[in-house]
């Protein structure tokens, strides 16, 4: 039947192959960071530091209610990109406000939320979050 000759042969294709074949690369871990928000438009009372995960909605639902639309005013840290919902579930329903935009997209910094940098312009988004989510730039 087989020959050493071919036995040998057919394990150094199928060892080649095995490593030969490309790793799969494993997801990072998602980004963690706290985003510090507040009821007073100046930033330095009524301040509560939420610490979010990557890509998750944080709705203002439970034990974050008394923040739904409530926000003043946000600071978003370094290396990060948040959205900022005037819906639950952090989605987009077009206009609110006054036909403005329903969400505005804030980087690192901190943000007055009576102006804002919204898609249209500038927006008065005071008291109007309902959920927001951030991703690492």
């Amino acid at each position: 039947m087989f020959n050493s000759k071919a036995l040998l042969a057919i394990t150094l294709v199928a060892l080649i192959s095995t490593v030969s074949a490309s790793p799969m690369q494993q997801r990072s871990a998602k980004a963690t960071t706290t985003v510090t928000v507040c009821t007073d438009a100046n930033a330095v009372s009524g301040c509560v530091g939420i610490p979010v995960v990557s890509d998750d909605c944080v709705n203002l639902t439970g034990g974050l209610s008394f923040l739904n639309q409530e926000i003043s005013a946000a600071i978003v840290p370094g290396g990060f990109v948040c959205t900022f919902f005037e819906d639950a579930a952090c989605i987009a329903s077009g206009t609110g406000n006054s036909n403005q935009n329903s969400e505005v997209v804030l980087t690192q910094g901190t943000w007055v939320f009576s102006s804002v940098p919204g898609l249209s312009g500038t927006e008065n988004f005071n008291d109007l979050t309902s959920s927001f989510v951030c991703s690492p730039l």
